[in-house]
């Protein structure tokens, strides 16, 4: 029995997920469907190829599946994600991102938050965007950014429970409740 290489095994992963990311613009949606679930097999190694991919499609279903695998992947793909966003300002690019995080649910909405304390304000639409699309897991983390030292934490936040409407909006009238209340 030949026993595979550590770099023998790499090239094998890498020409599987790369062959998977192709089939990622397959015309038959249960050969995309397998793609997607054999990303998120593949795990970690998969990310940079699948942003990779996100950022040089032309084809929105593509990119679409793209970001699915992505989100499927999860925490792994968070940081690697907020940082090509940081880079890379193509809106397509971005709104895909975005809704991958925002797929991700918990585990992506600290590190959402903390990607707010940004200098670029389109930067931070998209990751509010991210964050509504969480929904109410979010509610709290953000409300307890309502009193952040930071102005442009504080703002953000306060700007995506409004953004949230009924999800968010409560939790934001009662810490402003709270804080009036201290205030007496």
């Amino acid at each position: 029995m030949v026993k595979k290489t550590s770099v023998g095994k790499k090239k094998t992963d890498d020409a599987k997920i790369s062959r998977l990311i192709s089939d990622l613009g397959d015309p038959a949606i249960e050969v995309r469907h397998n793609a997607v679930d054999g990303l998120k097999k593949a795990g970690e190694p998969a990310v940079s190829p699948l942003i990779q991919m996100l950022e040089g499609a032309t084809d929105n279903d593509a990119r679409w599946y793209a970001a699915v695998a992505l989100g499927a992947i999860g925490a792994p793909a968070i940081a690697p994600l907020l940082a090509a966003m940081r880079e890379n300002k193509d809106t397509d690019f971005r709104r895909y991102a975005a809704a991958s995080l925002g797929s991700m649910g918990v585990p992506a909405v600290e590190p959402l938050i903390a990607a707010m304390d940004s200098d670029e304000p389109v930067l931070r639409g998209f990751i509010s965007q991210a964050l509504c699309r969480i929904g109410v897991p979010a509610v709290e983390p953000l409300t307890r950014r309502l009193g952040d030292d930071n102005e442009v934490l504080r703002s953000c936040a306060s700007l995506t429970l409004w953004q949230m409407g009924e999800t968010g909006l409560p939790a934001m009238v009662e810490k402003l409740k709270e804080e009036d209340a201290e205030r007496e």
